[in-house]
């Protein structure tokens, strides 16, 4: 079948949100935002899934530079050990865990294990992700698409089951899930992407307002365009050359993000900079530092979040009070 361009492409309209947001990134380098000082997270544990590489390396980075104790997690031993040592030949401090994000036992046992080690864990960065599944949903392999959406969806929650005991607990801690370009809106023949990230967001909130009353924090983040391990098998996979060759027509232009910044961003909500912002939905291209000295006016309008629209409320209908509180409105989730 004859390659076809973005433009060409059923669905390819869809893309204008991405446009709108910056997804995409200039093909220069890109601006450094949300400036990091040395030793602000001094004493912190920070915990990388999916750290060995990519993004999770860059985030693992900057987290060390900012003066954390990094422990990188992930399946592959090798990546790991190879991120570690570049970080501690950096002056920085680190160490790795050998797991698997989708297997409950075996991120209960991480957690147990770190505890031992370190006696608590400060901030936890759901990185770990898989984005396989390309093509016509009628198409689809039903277990490559929901192996998509259980490493990156399960595995996220598996590990904010697991940390989120102790630091509910312990009264503090912050986690950030790592969303992506398919939380903004629809983007055709990438539908075990879509529906696990913009679930993320969801969950995200959802968990916020379980855990504010103890002091802990979450946050969703959508680190941009990223040229990775990943996104460039893709690009170069037949399904991709196929049904999404728009991945390899930008990678090819240099239109990707520096993954640095989704390390600076994580560095920031890991700060007390970040304190007030707790539940919400951040591009680590935008200026969230601006975000976060307008944290009244983002609270008050219910900002940074996946909302509905409608005739009525062409901008975003607003939240009923922030979360529903079901305990004292007597309500059932499907109630309206």
């Amino acid at each position: 079948m004859a390659r076809l361009s973005v433009a060409q492409r059923p669905g390819a309209s869809h893309f204008h949100f991405l446009k709108k947001v910056s997804y995409f990134g200039p093909p220069v380098a890109a601006t450094r935002t949300g400036g990091i000082t040395v030793g602000e997270l001094s004493g912190q544990v920070a915990v990388v899934t999916g750290g060995g590489h990519g993004i999770g390396r860059a985030i693992a980075q900057e987290l060390a530079a900012a003066g954390a104790h990094v422990v990188l997690a992930g399946r592959q031993s090798g990546p790991l050990a190879a991120t570690v040592a570049g970080l501690k030949a950096a002056g920085g401090a680190a160490s790795t865990y050998q797991v698997d994000v989708t297997r409950p036992e075996q991120v209960e046992g991480m957690v147990a294990g770190l505890l031992d080690r370190h006696g608590h864990v400060d901030l936890l960065v759901n990185n770990a992700g898989r984005y396989k599944t390309i093509g016509p949903v009628w198409e689809a392999d039903p277990a490559e698409w929901w192996q998509d959406v259980t490493v990156n969806l399960f595995g996220t929650f598996n590990c904010c089951r697991a940390f989120l005991k102790h630091m509910v607990a312990r009264r503090g801690g912050k986690v950030i899930n790592m969303s992506g370009g398919g939380s903004l809106g629809p983007i055709p023949y990438s539908t075990a992407y879509v529906a696990s990230k913009a679930a993320i967001v969801r969950f995200t909130e959802t968990v916020q307002a379980e855990v504010a009353e103890y002091g802990v924090n979450l946050y969703s983040i959508i680190p941009g365009f990223v040229k990775s391990g990943m996104t460039e098998a893709l690009a170069a996979s037949a399904e991709g050359l196929r049904w999404a060759p728009w991945l390899g027509e930008r990678l090819a232009r240099g239109e990707d993000y520096d993954p640095h910044l989704a390390g600076r961003l994580c560095v920031f909500l890991a700060s007390p900079r970040g304190d007030r912002l707790g539940g919400r939905f951040l591009l680590a291209f935008e200026d969230y530092a601006a975000v976060a000295e307008r944290a009244d006016e983002v609270l008050a309008k219910d900002l940074y979040t996946l909302r509905r629209t409608s005739l009525a409320h062409p901008d975003a209908e607003p939240a009923r009070g922030g979360a529903l509180d079901l305990r004292t409105t007597g309500e059932e989730p499907g109630d309206s």
